[in-house]
């Protein structure tokens, strides 16, 4: 697969990255987030006029984007085939908040295919040890590229342990934003992990 060579010097480095995370390199999936992270969200902030609501679909456009890499044509550039996931997503959000209303507590409980669950198991034997430490040593790095409010709702879920009401208690926010946006950064990181068991 070749990138368009009308393609600016940007764009030839996005692929390099694009191939790198494919291959399930960790780098270069914190390297993509960290280089469209804030344009994605001063375009949807501008899209939903609500900061919070930014934060989250700025986060669901990298996880679906993280997750169907696969389909990314080098024909395009990398920032236009993002913007348009993101710009998607953020339209189908704002129809469905006009259309309906749902439980932010419905079907954020289940705790299936969590890339961080049992991180603190102390019953491991030294490779599931060295694994387990792997792990934590990637998570951390995408965790490092988010906004302060996902890595701080992240360290108190999954490396303090507290419940949905202890960090609602201690975040000043309701249970069910807490869950919400908790399902949405885990979302993320699953696709990321994900992809890093996956060669294409």
């Amino acid at each position: 697969m070749e990138i368009n060579p009308n393609h600016s010097e940007n764009a030839k480095h996005d692929f390099v990255l694009v191939e790198a995370a494919k291959a399930g390199d960790q780098k270069a999936f914190a390297e993509l987030l960290g280089r469209y992270r804030d344009a994605i969200y001063f375009m949807l902030l501008k899209m939903v006029n609500n900061k919070s609501d930014a934060e989250d679909l700025t986060i669901e456009a990298f996880g679906k984007a993280f997750k169907n890499l696969h389909q990314y044509s080098p024909s395009f550039a990398f920032s236009t085939w993002l913007f348009k996931i993101a710009t998607n997503n953020c339209i189908d959000y704002m129809r469905k908040v006009k259309n309906s209303t749902f439980s932010l507590d419905q079907s954020f409980d289940s705790e299936d295919n969590d890339p961080m669950i049992n991180i603190k198991s102390d019953s491991l034997n030294p490779e599931e040890k060295l694994i387990k430490h792997q792990r934590e040593t990637q998570v951390k790095l995408i965790i490092s590229k988010l906004k302060p409010r996902y890595k701080k709702l992240i360290q108190l879920r999954y490396f303090e342990e507290k419940s949905y009401e202890e960090i609602a208690e201690e975040m000043n926010l309701p249970v069910g934003t807490v869950k919400a946006r908790l399902f949405r950064a885990r979302d993320f990181l699953y696709n990321v992990m994900k992809d890093t068991n996956h060669s294409y």
